[in-house]
């Protein structure tokens, strides 16, 4: 009999089995909620942790691999989890009175200040106090495991994971509620671990609900991207109701949309119609019309306009009074449109000239087949990251070269090409006439502000480009010598190939707690023969090589379907999902195999091979079902393979908790790992991720050899 079947020999094994098995499904659903949660809330407290997105992430895997570490200890810690909680998110909010994003030379951020040693400091605690908050729930996780054959528990696990994926996926795109959301956890963690001794927690859980409510505005509202508040021009009280009469009063109010509490975008009307001259909403009309119309001073009655960006449906409405017949408009936040339908005085969204297109830019030029007059890029400027697991931002795949040659592609011979963006770094200007330049073989005629640029690409002739239009002066200063952002490097933001100073500080901060922590609170055996030590270590570093494989190899793939159909919150949740019904899959084959061959290492690494040989821009380039069929079958191909190499290992494990910590860890490392991308391009890290498996399959050998020593030796 092996190890795995005497953990659940004895009387009432199969209610203990099922007991146990529906405990963890609960207890790993929490989990994954919890931390999706954490994820989407912590930048509406915290505003400038949405540029560190995947920090969040990384320190939810910490969490509960250190807490898997912790197993074997008598003391169990789940009791604890909604105090950690109450004082999680109470230390969030104190944060969020002082904490300002802070800058730094080689990375353009948005509304920054000065790098202080605070703003760090406090990142590093939010980053411990997520850690933290995961390491009672990995605890009672790894102890679960322990009591039930391990490809059993497993299967529990990751259908609990699943579930909190899906169930997540759903609330968050319908209806986001961190006091909901929060209230969710707290239920099922009642539900997975009630008993009389602990009827104390229901209270506390009361306060971490009610303490949710706190942090953020009661006007807010919640997309699958941001946290928006909306108020009145300069205005400080957020609102939720516009003035009755917005679409017919005199001089109606412009309204600022606010997100993670920092401004986006107006959403108002530039039509001088709408105003009285010479009163300040016409002045604030006025200012923005000056940008708006620019391009159209180059262009004038386009009839047919393609507006990326749309947002509040200001340069949608420029078109409109520009002569625009036909405007296809294109955004990716479905709240912005509702926003835009409820608080602008235009509401161009009704007007039967323009169509709405709900979708990520990038993913209508590689469907669209129309000609354009014009397409114009609105202000995107996106402040935050397009997946938790990913530290590109959320128009990352826009403001590439191929891109740009995509969208130039769609114009009509006398068409234009349009860019319009708020450059907080002059280098950032830079970027943009090159990318331009190198997607079009053309020079961008450039009008600008101090911070406000304005770029126009013509496919046929040269314009009539007059010195000054309004405020803005005509730059002929060419493009200064920059690294540009393309499919494989899509960092618009980033000034050269490089991981910032600050990121490296952090990283280097974090990276070396969680050493600590590990060596800290690593489980050790006594009295051990060296062959056993050897096996041991190498069987921890096998899956530990495979959690840092798994989670670049799950980053990759986000990224890669994100590029192929949207950077869409929806496109994430998909390919996470699948990736946990890969890796569902592949345990249930694995409970029917009776060995585990080193031959699996040889279609994962040849998948691997090809999904690095095959360049990507010859998949963009294939029919839309056939993208779909390379997505469905190719990418997640690797996944499938690992994860039968998983479960076939994991399955004789007689510690599994130890070995799930292992591979947690390994996912942490690897989420650090993530950020090389900035340096070497995304497509360059299936190099470590291969190598990872390499790894694991030199560690596993050493298993097999340490084995077959001790089978000698007691022979």
């Amino acid at each position: 009999m092996s190890v795995g079947d005497t953990r659940e020999s004895g009387s009432g094994v199969g209610a203990s089995a099922r007991a146990n098995g529906a405990r963890l499904f609960c207890l790993s659903f929490t989990a994954l909620f919890l931390e999706l949660m954490m994820i989407r809330w912590t930048p509406a407290v915290v505003h400038f942790v949405a540029y560190y997105g995947n920090l969040m992430l990384i320190s939810s895997f910490l969490g509960l691999g250190l807490g898997a570490m912790l197993a074997s200890q008598k003391r169990s810690l789940i009791a604890f989890f909604p105090l950690v909680l109450v004082l999680d998110v109470e230390a969030l909010g104190l944060f969020q009175r002082w904490v300002s994003a802070p800058g730094v030379g080689s990375e353009a951020r948005f509304f920054q200040s000065a790098g202080a040693l605070r703003n760090y400091v406090s990142l590093i605690e939010v980053f411990v106090a997520n850690t933290a908050l995961f390491v009672p729930l990995g605890q009672e996780i790894g102890r679960l495991f322990t009591r039930q054959k391990p490809l059993r528990a497993y299967a529990f696990d990751l259908g609990g994971s699943l579930c909190g994926t899906v169930v997540f996926g759903i609330f968050s795109l319908y209806y986001f509620s961190p006091v909901w959301g929060i209230t969710i956890v707290a239920l099922v963690y009642l539900c997975s671990t009630w008993s009389r001794q602990q009827i104390w927690n229901v209270p506390v859980l009361v306060v971490a609900i009610l303490a949710m409510r706190f942090p953020t505005d009661p006007a807010a509202v919640w997309s699958p991207y941001y946290y928006i508040t909306v108020h009145q021009k300069f205005g400080r009280e957020a609102t939720l109701q516009p003035l009755p009469n917005l679409r017919t009063m005199l001089n109606p109010p412009i309204y600022e949309v606010r997100v993670n509490t920092d401004f986006y975008q107006n959403h108002g009307t530039l039509d001088p119609r709408r105003y009285t001259p010479g009163s300040p909403p016409a002045d604030a009309a006025a200012d923005l019309r000056a940008g708006y119309l620019v391009p159209y001073a180059i262009h004038p009655n386009p009839q047919d306009v393609c507006v990326v960006g749309a947002g509040g449906g200001i340069d949608v409405e420029a078109a409109l009074l520009s002569g625009a017949k036909s405007v296809q408009a294109v955004e990716i936040d479905p709240v912005l449109v509702q926003l835009a339908h409820r608080f602008s005085a235009a509401d161009v969204y009704s007007d039967p000239r323009v169509k709405v297109r709900v979708d990520d830019g990038r993913a209508l030029l590689q469907s669209e087949h129309r000609k354009f007059d014009m397409i114009v890029f609105g202000l995107l400027d996106s402040q935050t990251l397009f997946s938790y697991s990913s530290n590109i931002r959320l128009d990352g795949f826009i403001y590439t070269v191929q891109s740009m040659r995509q969208a130039y592609s769609l114009l009509k011979p006398d068409g234009m090409l349009s860019i319009t963006f708020i450059a907080p770094i002059t280098w950032v200007g830079d970027k943009l006439k090159g990318m331009l330049h190198e997607a079009t073989g053309r020079w961008p005629i450039v009008y600008r502000t101090p911070s406000w640029y304005i770029m126009i690409v013509p496919r046929g002739a040269d314009p009539q480009a007059p010195r000054r239009i309004g405020k803005f002066l005509r730059e002929d200063t060419p493009a200064a010598p920059i690294d540009l952002p393309t499919d494989d490097w899509p960092y618009l933001y980033l000034s050269h190939r490089t991981i910032p100073l600050d990121y490296l500080a952090v990283i280097a901060v974090l990276l070396s707690l969680s050493v600590g922590a590990v060596i800290v609170l690593r489980p050790r055996t006594p009295n051990r023969s060296t062959a056993r030590i050897i096996r041991a270590g190498a069987n921890e570093g096998h899956f530990f090589f495979l959690g840092l494989g798994f989670l670049l190899l799950e980053t990759k793939s986000i990224g890669d379907c994100s590029l192929y159909f949207g950077a869409t919150w929806l496109v994430s949740m998909i390919v996470v999902s699948g990736v946990l019904s890969m890796v569902l899959a592949a345990n249930l084959l694995a409970m029917r195999m009776h060995r585990a061959p080193l031959a699996l290492y040889v279609p994962l690494l040849a998948s691997l091979a090809a999904l690095y040989l095959i360049p990507r821009d010859q998949i963009l380039a294939l029919p839309w079902l056939a993208r779909l069929g390379w997505a469905l079958f190719c990418v997640p191909l690797p996944i499938f393979f690992a994860g039968l190499i998983f479960s076939v290992t994991f399955r004789d494990a007689s510690d599994p908790a130890t070995l799930l910590a292992a591979n947690l860890i390994g996912a942490t490392i690897g989420g650090f790992c993530e950020y090389l991308g900035m340096a070497v391009g995304v497509h360059a890290l299936l190099l470590l991720v291969m190598a990872a498996y390499a790894a694991s399959l030199m560690c596993q050998a050493v298993v097999r050899q340490a084995k077959s020593r001790v089978a000698l030796a007691v022979s």
